[in-house]
């Protein structure tokens, strides 16, 4: 009832934030419970920032005209490789096992 928009970028960002705000703050409770104050406190205004980019977005403040696909391996629209997470993954973990055979 929230999202009006259910084709397009809006829906797909929306649900995107509310899950990684609700990991956020699981992942803060964790924290706060094992004594990291600290850590928690600042994954709690993580997730109510992204919390809060959700309401935007909704609500109409956050303009979305310029918001455009891009290609489904690009990580952002500066991603030049178009590899993946997966495949920036894999180039990470060749570099690191590079480094430790030298």
């Amino acid at each position: 009832k929230i999202i009006k928009e259910y084709e397009g970028e809006v829906w797909c960002i929306s649900k995107h934030l509310l899950a990684a705000s609700m990991r956020l703050l699981e992942v803060g409770a964790k924290q706060h419970g094992m004594g990291n104050k600290e850590e928690a406190k600042d994954l709690f205004q993580k997730a109510y920032d992204l919390y809060s980019l959700f309401w935007g977005l909704n609500m109409k403040i956050i303009n979305t005209n310029d918001i455009k696909k891009i290609d489904d391996n690009a990580l952002n629209k500066q991603d030049a490789e178009k590899t993946g997470f997966m495949g920036k993954l894999r180039i990470l973990v060749k570099k690191a096992i590079d480094c430790c055979i030298e």
